[in-house]
């Protein structure tokens, strides 16, 4: 699965490097700004899919034939609210246009709700697979729309759709891959729905998950964001490029946290201690991390130049300190869906913490980015290991109740 995640992205990538040459940079601005807004609605999606993975996978290991009831129930109130945004979309596609910034393209601002809805569809999907443990359909499933993503833009583009055509091939592949998705998820699905929570509960209980996921997403981002306002815009790109490349660590850890989280799950419902997956875990982040920063560091400026051009090779110094500090950041990923796995919240204070951190820290530090990524470091660093030891340190407890399960406080001593 982590393999699957890693070409995926890979994929997506090679989407990047296409449209921006095609679009040229106008064109391209407007659609990294479409996508943009389309990567922060994900936030949620990807919560949800955690939730879901977590509440199936811990009922099926208990032998519950209701296991993936709510699934159904809640595809049809997301319908109902696909076709109720999308029609918002059409009608309010100048404002939204005005609001992302791109009032060349209304049309494409038009799919961006959309475009978040069906994500969540996918999501519950991929998240209810998971719980079934159907590892390698929904590894699959990435690389299909990975690859449906890139025809379709293809197609629209070669039509002369341009950017809107270019972005309205997330919201089709998106489409295309849940209706895919939703055949063999039929036949593992029980056809009652009684004593399903309704979509709402499902989006409380997915609270602490949109939070710490969305935490880590600044983490990860955030530093980009930050540099590009206070340093110079030759300095901002070739930080930006370095960063991208540093950011292949996270494409394995989001891939291992999609076995990571039910796995967990079910050991913890089996009364099993689930450590011995999260140190198995952090442990193969390890074996491709070390690799990828001793490569940064012996030929980060080759590697820069080859990828993104002669111009972007000015941080080729802090590349292999800004590896480090996203494998670090891997760790803390991982050591967030852990907890998350066994309804932990109360590490999210821990998150909140080191956000707030990060931009002071690179402020004082200013526009020199060998010096930035050693800070990102020592951010990263002091994160990862508090995550990472919150999660041994805490002891399962399972509920002894139907009652109690599902909540956060009960389901395990609370250690932290």
């Amino acid at each position: 699965m982590a393999i699957a995640v890693m070409f995926g992205n890979v994929l997506a990538l090679v989407f990047t490097i296409v449209f921006a040459r095609k679009l040229g940079q106008t064109g391209y601005g407007s659609l990294s700004a479409l996508i943009s807004t389309y990567i922060i609605l994900m936030v949620s999606g990807a919560a949800v899919q955690t939730t879901v993975a977590r509440e199936v996978s811990a009922a099926t290991a208990a032998g519950d034939p209701k296991a993936g009831a709510g699934v159904r129930r809640w595809l049809e109130s997301l319908m109902l609210v696909l076709f109720a945004v999308a029609a918002i979309s059409v009608l309010g596609r100048h404002v939204l246009a005005a609001i992302i910034g791109v009032k060349d393209v209304p049309w494409g601002a038009a799919g961006t709700l959309p475009s978040g809805c069906l994500w969540l569809m996918l999501s519950i999907e991929r998240g209810a697979l998971q719980g079934f443990h159907r590892y390698r359909m929904v590894g699959a499933s990435w690389v299909m729309e990975a690859i449906a993503r890139l025809a379709f833009a293809l197609v629209l583009v070669g039509a002369g759709a341009g950017v809107t055509g270019a972005f309205l091939a997330t919201p089709l592949s998106l489409a295309a891959m849940g209706l895919v998705l939703l055949i063999p998820l039929a036949r593992l699905l029980p056809h009652t729905t009684r004593g399903a929570h309704p979509l709402g509960e499902l989006f409380v209980r997915a609270g602490a998950p949109v939070a710490a996921l969305a935490l880590v997403a600044w983490m990860q981002d955030g530093n980009v964001i930050i540099v590009k306002h206070i340093a110079t815009g030759r300095q901002a790109g070739s930080y930006a490029a370095a960063a991208v490349a540093a950011k292949a660590i996270m494409w394995v850890a989001v891939g291992l946290s999609l076995y990571l989280v039910p796995e967990v799950a079910r050991r913890a419902r089996l009364r099993e201690h689930p450590t011995g997956v999260l140190t198995s875990t952090l442990g193969l982040i390890a074996l491709v991390g070390v690799p990828m920063v001793l490569v940064y560091a012996a030929a980060g400026r080759t590697i820069l130049r080859i990828a993104f051009g002669h111009k972007f090779v000015g941080a080729s110094g802090a590349l292999p300190w800004l590896g480090l500090a996203l494998c670090l950041l891997a760790c803390t990923y991982v050591a967030v869906q852990y907890h998350l796995a066994l309804h932990r919240w109360r590490f999210v204070g821990v998150l909140a913490v080191a956000a707030i951190a990060q931009p002071v820290v690179l402020v004082v530090i200013g526009a020199h980015l060998t010096p930035i990524a050693l800070g990102l470091l020592g951010v990263n660093g002091a994160l990862g290991v508090t995550m990472v030891a919150l999660a041994l340190r805490a002891a399962p407890a399972l509920p002894a109740t139907e009652e109690t399960e599902g909540e956060f406080e009960p389901v395990l001593t609370q250690v932290e």
